[in-house]
This record gives structure tokens, sequence and C-alpha cells, in this order.
């Protein structure tokens, strides 16, 4: 993490209405510093800017047909840092999306509705807990 006290989150939409509402409600909380990103392309080009997790559009092509998917983005971000955890949003509620982003190494899938910030609130939760003990066990292996 950036610093212990903040969580930067990369929001990546191509929907300029659901990404400012994602990022006021993340701005809410003090924890979190937001940098929005309209494509993919803009989002790949700033990752050296050091996200600790990105929140991905899996269409993002909508309003430009030339522009890079979702899982477009996420493999080149994969390609970049594989560490960085990537939470795949969609307005489509379709198990067959979800396992393609999963094969993509996502760490999570989240239907765009009226839960899906409280969603996203829980999964960031639970990346920070996986990290916290993966950071444990490498100290305790270092220590046999």
């Amino acid at each position: 993490m950036n610093n212990e006290k903040q969580v930067k989150l990369f929001l990546v939409d191509d929907d300029a209405l659901f990404l400012k509402a994602l990022e006021l409600q993340f701005l809410e909380d003090e924890h979190f510093t937001i940098e929005t990103y309209p494509t993919g392309e803009l989002c790949v080009k700033n990752l050296s800017r050091s996200p600790d997790i990105i929140i991905l559009d899996y269409h993002l092509n909508g309003v430009d047909n030339k522009a890079m998917t979702g899982l477009e983005t996420l493999d080149n971000i994969t390609d970049f840092n594989p560490a960085i955890p990537v939470i795949m949003l969609s307005s489509q509620d379709k198990i067959d999306v979800a396992i393609d982003c999963m094969h993509h190494k996502a760490f999570d899938y989240v239907v765009k509705s009226e839960t899906a910030f409280n969603r996203l609130q829980k999964i960031i939760t639970t990346i920070f807990r996986y990290k916290k003990m993966e950071k444990a066990l490498n100290w305790y292996i270092d220590k046999m």
C-alpha cells in the first residue's frame, strides 16, 4: 500500500455518470485517494502511479468501439504488474462473463447494481486482509 492510511484506487469506466457516482462514494471515506479514467488506454498509461486496487468496467468501449475493452485492459494491467488486484464491474449479470473475467486473472467480479458499492467495499477489505496475512506468512517463512 502506498500510505498506511490511504488506498490509491483507479476507477476506470466509460460511463461518465457511473464513474462520477463511484468516485463520490469512495471520496466520502478518507482512506481512499482516487484517480479516474474514462478509457483503458489512460489507465494503462498511468500504471506507474502505483494503484493499490483497480476497479475496471468490463466493456469500456461503449463510447468508442476502437477503445480497449475491459478484458484487454485487464490483460495489460496483469502484464505490467500481476500483483495489482483488479475488480471487474459490469451491468451483465451473466456467469459466463464473470468466469471469463476470472480466467483473465481478475480478483473479483461485481454486477453494477444498487448494492455494487457495498460489495466493492467488502472486496477491498478482503484484499487488504489477504495482503496482511501474506505479509505475516512471508515474515514467518523468513524466520524459519
